[in-house]
């Protein structure tokens, strides 16, 4: 971790070693089911796709993993769940992308904290969970998947990528200020602003000027999570730091629109989005 991404981490050092996830959950989380029948599910012809571990300075933490069968070693995407873990939606987007010639990993950034995928409430997910999850322990964790990544032999991390939807989408930003290795960042719905603790200190808006990589953050006009206001004040302060970082601001759009498996997908912005993904990764050599 370079000095520049320190500064907006916590001080204290991540020591907890005890592992409450040590594989990961089947099928859907708990709190979105009954899934929706548009569901998408992208099959495994022609990949390699699985589960595996990812080493990390106290253990290891489970991941998912999905790549062609033959050939590489291919991009690398990173891609960072929801509060609802690494689970059947976000292995089928590694498989997509899989399916696109990149390496996809997502690893479970809960590990550490607790298994959201038996939890039925939202709320109980981010109080008992996902807001004991430290801004420093993701970031290193993330960079873990990638030393993984490049040791397999079958990552290409010259050629890094990552994406994440809603608390996810907020991960990319952050990781876009704290890894100089990172080529792209696509951010779907990730929160721009809020309230700093000890655990999160720093937001999106909070480090524009730190980004080492462009990042395309893709958000919903009608997103009650997100007002517009703030991610018009992301892109005002985008466009006054020269940042090649772009938003798209989808009118009358929810939040978690590309989630096909919720009531929230809405397919002509998902489907936009995910082309626009591609272009971008590509053009900044993420692809």
């Amino acid at each position: 971790m370079d000095e520049e991404a320190r500064n907006f981490l916590p001080k204290t050092t991540f020591t907890r070693r005890e592992f409450v996830i040590t594989t990961l959950a089947a099928g859907f989380a708990l709190a979105v089911r009954p899934v929706s029948a548009q569901t998408i599910t992208t099959d495994t012809t022609g990949l390699e796709a699985g589960e595996v571990k990812i080493p990390v300075a106290d253990g290891t933490i489970p991941a998912y993993r999905a790549m062609p069968a033959t050939g590489g070693p291919f991009p690398v995407v990173l891609v960072v769940q929801e509060i609802f873990g690494v689970h059947e939606h976000i292995k089928d987007i590694c498989r997509r992308f899989a399916k696109l010639g990149h390496l996809a990993v997502a690893p479970e950034l809960y590990a550490r904290q607790g298994d959201v995928s038996q939890l039925s409430d939202v709320n109980e997910i981010v109080t008992k969970v996902v807001a004991k999850v430290p801004d420093e322990q993701v970031m290193v964790d993330l960079d873990a998947a990638v030393t993984w990544a490049e040791k397999s032999g079958q990552g290409d991390v010259n050629k890094l990528g990552i994406t994440g939807f809603c608390w996810g989408g907020r991960i990319v930003w952050l990781y876009a200020a704290h890894s100089p290795r990172l080529k792209a960042g696509v951010a779907w719905y990730g929160r721009l602003v809020g309230q700093a603790t000890d655990l999160t200190p720093k937001y999106p808006l909070d480090l524009v000027s730190a980004l080492k990589a462009p990042v395309l953050g893709l958000y919903g006009g009608a997103d009650s999570s997100i007002p517009p206001e703030s991610v018009e004040q992301m892109r005002t302060a985008l466009q006054a730091a020269g940042n090649p970082s772009q938003i798209v601001l989808y009118p009358d759009t929810p939040h978690g629109f590309n989630a096909d498996y919720r009531p929230s997908y809405r397919q002509e912005q998902a489907q936009d989005g995910w082309k626009r993904l591609q272009e971008w990764f590509k053009k900044y050599g993420a692809a």
